[in-house]
C-alpha cells in the first residue's frame, strides 16, 4: 500500500467491524481521506463525493426499513424517526462504535485539534464509507450493513429509549402552534480544550428553553427539549388553532 494509504491493521479491523471486504482498496482509502489530508498531500481526491453518495444510500435504506418495520407509524412519525437516526450525532456514535476515528486520514492541523473525535468528521466519513461500499459491492452489500448498524437504534427510538432529535421536533411543533421558527442564541466560555456552551432558544421573540453542553449541538438539543416540553404543555392561545 502506498504511503498515503490507510494502515493495513486498522483497515482490516474496520472491514471486520463492517462485516465486508472491499474489492477496491483505493475506493476504501478514498472514503477515509479527509479534505485536510488531501490538501496537505496534494491529492486529487477526498471523501466528499462519496459522502454525498453515502448520504443518499443511507437515507434510502433507513427510510425503507422504517416503512417496513414500523407499519403503525404515521408519515410524520416516520420522518421524525429518520431524522433521529441519520443526524450527525447519531452517525458519529455509530462511527465511534466502528472505531472509524482511528482510520480516517487527517491533515496535521485537524489531527492536532482532535479531529479524530469530531462528530462532523466522523459522521461524514461514515457516509463516505457507506458510499464506497455501495459503489464497490452494490446495494445488496450496503443494505445489510446499514440495517445491522441502525436497526437497533431505530427500535430503541420507537420504544422511547433512543435519543430524540428535539430540534427537529420543536421546529415542527412551533411552526404548527406559533407559526414561528426557533432561533438559537449561543454563549460560550472556557478555554478551547474545555469549552462550555449555553444555548437559549427563542420562539416568536420569547425565550422558551436553555441548555448547557460541551458542544453547541448538545446545548441546542437540551434547549430544544426544554422548549418542547413547555410548548407541549402550553394551552392554545386565542387566535391560534394549532393542534
Amino acid at each position: 500500500m502506498s504511503s498515503t494509504g490507510a494502515d493495513d491493521a486498522t483497515t482490516v479491523a474496520l472491514e471486520r467491524a463492517l462485516g465486508v471486504r472491499f474489492a477496491d482498496a483505493d475506493l476504501r482509502d478514498q472514503s477515509l481521506t479527509h479534505r485536510s489530508f488531501a490538501f496537505e498531500q496534494e491529492l486529487a481526491f477526498n471523501n466528499e463525493r462519496l459522502e454525498f453518495l453515502g448520504d443518499a444510500v443511507l437515507g434510502l435504506v433507513v427510510t425503507d426499513l422504517a416503512y417496513r418495520e414500523f407499519p403503525d407509524l404515521s408519515e410524520g412519525e416516520l420522518a421524525k424517526l429518520r431524522a433521529a437516526i441519520v443526524n450527525m450525532g447519531a452517525l458519529a456514535e455509530v462511527a465511534r462504535d466502528l472505531g472509524l476515528g482511528s482510520v480516517i486520514r487527517l491533515g496535521k492541523g485537524e489531527e492536532l485539534s482532535g479531529g479524530r473525535d469530531k462528530s462532523s468528521i466522523l459522521a461524514d466519513a461514515l457516509e463516505a464509507v457507506l458510499g464506497a461500499v455501495y459503489l464497490d459491492l452494490g446495494l445488496d452489500a450496503a443494505r445489510p450493513i446499514i440495517e445491522r448498524l441502525f436497526r437497533p437504534r431505530m427500535v430503541a427510538y420507537v420504544r422511547g429509549e433512543g435519543e430524540r432529535d428535539y430540534k427537529t421536533i420543536l421546529q415542527e411543533l412551533a411552526s404548527q402552534d406559533l407559526r414561528a421558527l426557533p432561533e438559537y442564541r449561543i454563549d460560550e466560555r472556557g478555554p478551547d480544550h474545555e469549552k462550555e456552551f449555553t444555548a437559549t432558544v427563542f420562539l416568536a421573540g420569547r425565550p422558551y428553553g436553555t441548555g448547557i453542553g460541551r458542544s453547541k449541538k448538545e446545548a441546542e438539543q437540551q434547549a430544544a427539549h426544554e422548549a418542547y416540553v413547555k410548548l407541549s404543555e402550553r394551552p392554545v392561545e386565542t387566535g391560534s388553532k394549532g393542534a
